[in-house]
């Protein structure tokens, strides 16, 4: 178990590490002139500049260094927590983020919790159906909401919920209500996904034998489905776990945008627009630190749920 965990841990360390590097060499490496571009962000343009004033000026942002030594200053400061001053705001990225976290961590929490309840509650009701017709269409919902790209529920659901209906507000993150529609926006894709890999895990868990023998015990469906099936049938969904979380994180810079939320999705988009490399490199690498995270902890979590991933082969003793 030890070494197991060491192994994850180390896994998740090393994904992370490549992730702020292959992001910083897109921003930094690729054809273009990062330093036009940064210094740019903060109003001044190159062009006019005196080759003195032009080296004051990156000096002033460190962007007179090699980009081998500010790499190693960047990935530094990520480390003991500084993730360095926006260009174009002229504050601290820490400060800039934290100021925008709060809605994208409730967005994201209410949207997995709904993909969660809608997800699994789909694929139960589904493998519990017996009817073909209503079955068949139970089974083809999360193709359909797969299907879908997100702005598009979103534009339709402000549409008819705010602008017709004038049930919920259209824009803003004020109050839960102003959360539903972003959620649900969120939801049918993640959740769609959820059910499909459920379903499938459903059905093959009841086929085995230990169900079989369950039933001819005389239990009730539903309590072999929840006793027996479950338990089996959500170890697959586990491994989907991290992509639905990092497709909720990514899916709320376009549903922030669309629902005009003050969150972290609208500080990346401000960003990119603006090219403000110190947050945009911040933003990904938090991104990829919390589907980091939550990979980790559903590797930690996968051995209590199915003990045999970590049983090591008994060695045969050759006589």
């Amino acid at each position: 178990m030890k070494r197991y965990v060491l192994s994850r841990l180390a896994q998740a360390v090393g994904v992370l590490f490549a992730a702020f590097t292959v992001t910083f060499a897109v921003l930094y490496l690729l054809p273009s002139d990062p330093v036009a571009l940064q210094l740019g962000a903060a109003g001044i343009e190159t062009d006019k500049l005196t080759d003195t004033q032009l080296e004051a000026a990156k000096a002033q942002y460190g962007l007179d260094r090699p980009v081998a030594e500010q790499y190693l200053s960047t990935l530094g400061g990520f480390v003991s927590g500084d993730l360095g001053t926006s260009i174009a705001k002229q504050q601290p990225v820490a400060g800039l983020i934290g100021d925008r976290l709060g809605p994208t961590i409730s967005l994201s929490l209410a949207a997995g919790a709904l993909s969660l309840l809608v997800g699994t509650g789909l694929a139960y009701l589904a493998s519990y159906v017996r009817w073909r017709p209503a079955r068949l269409v139970l089974s083809r919902l999360p193709s359909l909401g797969a299907s879908f790209p997100q702005f598009f529920i979103g534009l339709v659901a402000i549409q008819l919920f705010a602008f017709q209906l004038g049930w919920l507000p259209a824009t803003g993150s004020r109050g839960p209500e102003s959360l539903l529609l972003p959620a649900v926006t969120i939801s049918v894709l993640t959740s769609s996904l959820l059910a499909q890999v459920l379903m499938r895990s459903f059905d093959e868990t009841l086929s085995q034998p230990y169900v079989v023998t369950a039933r001819a015990k005389g239990l009730s469906r539903a309590a072999v489905q929840w006793r027996h099936g479950f338990r089996n049938a959500i170890l697959p969904a586990m491994t989907i776990l991290g992509l639905l979380v990092g497709l909720t994180v990514t899916s709320a810079i376009v549903v922030e945008t669309v629902f005009a939320r003050n969150g972290v999705g609208k500080l990346a988009q401000e960003s990119v627009l603006s090219q403000d490399v110190p947050v945009v490199l911040a933003i990904v690498t938090l991104a990829a630190a919390i589907f980091v995270l939550v990979n980790l902890v559903v590797d930690l979590l996968y051995p209590l749920l199915d003990p045999r991933i970590v049983q090591l082969p008994r060695k045969v003793a050759v006589r």
